[in-house]
């Protein structure tokens, strides 16, 4: 792994001192077609984006509010760099594209005050990306500060429509746990709202009229800044905004304290004429490097849980030997044991069960209560992970065990205090060689790349839900085609489904939520949903009860993906992703619209007359999976009734390049 810096042909044509303030103040992206402007409008430092001729952020403000001043106004500009060529090339197990060679154009911007200088705004714009943090200059013998707010803004064009998920109020919900980035989205909604008073989680897309979109979000946060969300203005633009006081039980500080110079976390904007850009962004891994080595060769893969199913009893001895079974027989190398585990199997009996996973070739991962003093829920292990003491010799034991990894849950919002306790537990479980999922909890900033046992993070309104509420359920095909162009885009998700009993419930009698999509629908989010590991709501009895080709492909479906392509779909209505695992291509579709749909579609991956395998339904949402031919235009004809879905397999050809 490398990277280096290129000063470019133009910019070395400059001299070497930095820029006059009345030079051209911007800066392009490699192919010239996204362009960053930077400058001043009455004392106050603003830029704006412009992709393929067009706006996409208007002029918007930068600044930083802190102890040593307000930095947002009466400001001027007063150097820059000249335009340098950031190049990186890097591999990751863990994300939608195993290997990404990254390409950008950075500029910094210093702003000050008088002959000081107060900070400099980083610039880095690849072809369809900016991202953009700010380096606080020391003031004077001043060597530390807290940055109180950002006046960051995003101005959106007349006629913009937003795909939002609004933030939830601290310390709601479920005994106290809010928010935790599961509320439901509204979709093709106008500006000049502000969600349910309290903005917007991240990510943000917002459709650019007929022009495009944008997807906005922030990444590389550790345990040394708090995390930020969008707060929506009257006027149709947005600012950050950092946590809310009542967050962790209105414990610890909203504001961000950093050393001087010190940095913020880099704001991310990605534009596109489609949705291919926002599908296929990696910024939130470009701009971010490692913290430290993985103590050992990490595995991630498939596997089962019962929780989902059966709920908290299903968390005893007998059970979880039984998933353990299914588990084996699915192939799988893992089992989810969540809640409760402590008092209703034991440490001295999951001992057991570890080592009786490990005759079958199945490894646990063990739930945990991220409690501390944020939240009222009962289930434990409670008081383990909030305590470093407590939390390491914990690992220990689960080292000497040969538990895989950790599901922690009910974190309590996004001040700096919880992003170091996320830091922590990630750096301490490395040390013990443990993966770590997150649920009840932030969305992931970077982490795939900067924590090496990071493995994802759930951060949306999951399956558990879909066992909670009939609502849920009936929504459960609108939602799917949302993640993969919102949630999904820039972090690992954990939504933990793909479900095939009919009913949420331990013997998938007709009681309780019932789900309403198909099987079909259920193999294309296993392809849709990205996350390396991944725990599946399958039952035992899906060997006896589920289509033998339904259960054959979730045997066989990858986990881990060489690329993840664009192919069609709206948020809320229809999606259709493409991914590699070697030689192999799975595109998957869902439909949330209004009615059955047919497409033609011509991927690139697909040639005329290639023979694909197709799971697809009926119209009654039958499935079945038959071998089909593209036509003469290396088009494959699919139709999906509402709810149904299909999934199409690709094998390349010996002859074919890796794509």
């Amino acid at each position: 792994m490398k990277r280096f810096i290129m000063v470019s042909a133009l910019a070395s044509c400059l001299a070497a001192n930095a820029a006059a303030p009345h030079d051209d103040m911007s800066v392009s992206s490699p192919d010239g077609s996204t362009i960053v402007k930077v400058g001043v409008a009455d004392g106050k430092p603003v830029y704006s984006v412009e992709h393929a001729g067009d706006t996409f952020i208007q002029q918007s403000p930068l600044g930083l509010v802190t102890n040593l001043g307000d930095f947002s106004s009466d400001m001027s500009l007063v150097s820059s760099t000249p335009v340098a060529e950031v190049s990186d090339s890097y591999s990751l197990p863990n994300i939608k594209k195993s290997h990404v060679d990254y390409t950008a154009n950075r500029r910094e911007f210093t702003f000050g005050r008088g002959d000081a200088k107060v900070f400099d705004v980083i610039f880095e714009v690849s072809d369809n990306n900016v991202a953009f943090r700010y380096m606080l200059h020391p003031q004077g013998e001043t060597l530390c500060s807290v940055v109180e707010r950002e006046a960051t803004g995003f101005g959106m064009p007349e006629g913009t429509t937003t795909f939002l998920c609004p933030q939830a109020k601290p310390m709601g919900g479920f005994a106290r746990t809010s928010p935790s980035y599961e509320t439901s989205y509204t979709l093709d909604d106008a500006t000049g709202k502000n969600g349910w008073g309290e903005g917007y989680t991240f990510p943000c897309l917002f459709k650019n009229g007929d022009k495009g979109w944008t997807l906005i979000s922030e990444t590389g946060i550790a345990g040394d800044y708090c995390a930020a969300r969008l707060i929506g203005n009257a006027d149709g633009s947005y600012t950050i905004g950092y946590p809310q006081q009542g967050e962790m039980n209105g414990f610890g500080s909203t504001s961000a304290a950093v050393s001087l110079p010190g940095y913020t976390p880099w704001r991310t904007i990605t534009v596109g004429r489609t949705l291919a850009p926002i599908v296929e962004t990696t910024v939130p891994y470009d701009v971010v490097r490692p913290l430290y080595a993985p103590s050992k060769d990490y595995r991630y893969g498939k596997g089962t849980w019962s929780w989902i199913m059966g709920m908290d009893s299903s968390c005893n001895f007998d059970e979880q030997k039984r998933y353990i079974d299914f588990a084996a027989a699915m192939g799988y190398t893992s089992v989810l044991v969540d809640a409760l585990w402590n008092t209703q199997i034991g440490y001295d009996r999951m001992e057991q069960l570890a080592a009786y996973g490990h005759e079958k070739g199945v490894d646990l991962v063990l739930w945990y209560n991220s409690n501390g003093t944020w939240n009222d829920a009962p289930q434990g292990p409670r008081g383990v992970m909030n305590d470093i003491v407590k939390r390491r010799k914990e690992m220990a034991w689960m080292q000497k065990n040969g538990v895989r990894g950790i599901k922690v849950d009910f974190f309590g919002g996004d001040k700096q205090e919880m992003m170091r306790l996320y830091h922590d537990i990630l750096a301490d479980a490395n040390d013990y060689g443990l993966l770590v999922i997150f649920h009840g909890c932030t969305l992931p900033r970077g982490w795939e790349r900067m924590y090496p046992n990071y493995a994802a993070s759930e951060a949306v309104l999951a399956s558990e839900n879909l066992h909670f509420s009939q609502g849920s359920c009936d929504s459960e095909a609108k939602n799917a085609s949302i993640h993969p162009f919102v949630r999904n885009t820039v972090g690992s998700m954990d939504f933990g489904g793909s479900a095939l009993n009919c009913y949420y419930n331990g013997d998938n009698s007709p009681r309780g939520s019932r789900r309403v999509t198909s099987d079909v629908f259920a193999l294309a989010t296993a392809v849709l949903f990205q996350s390396a590991l991944q725990h599946f709501a399958l039952a035992p009895n899906n060997l006896d009860d589920a289509p033998s080709w339904a259960i054959d492909f979730m045997k066989q479906v990858p986990t881990t993906w060489d690329d993840t392509r664009y192919v069609d779909g709206y948020p809320g209505k229809y999606a259709v992703i493409a991914r590699r695992n070697g030689d192999e291509w799975y595109i998957a579709g869902v439909n949330a619209s209004e009615g059955p749909m047919t497409l033609e579609l011509s991927p690139e991956m697909i040639a005329a007359g290639d023979k694909v395998t197709l799971y697809s339904d009926d119209k009654d949402m039958n499935g079945s999976v038959k071998e089909v031919k593209a036509d003469k235009k290396g088009r494959v004809k699919v139709t999906m009734p509402v709810g149904g879905g299909f999934v199409i397999v690709k094998k390349m050809n010996p002859v074919s390049e890796a794509e």
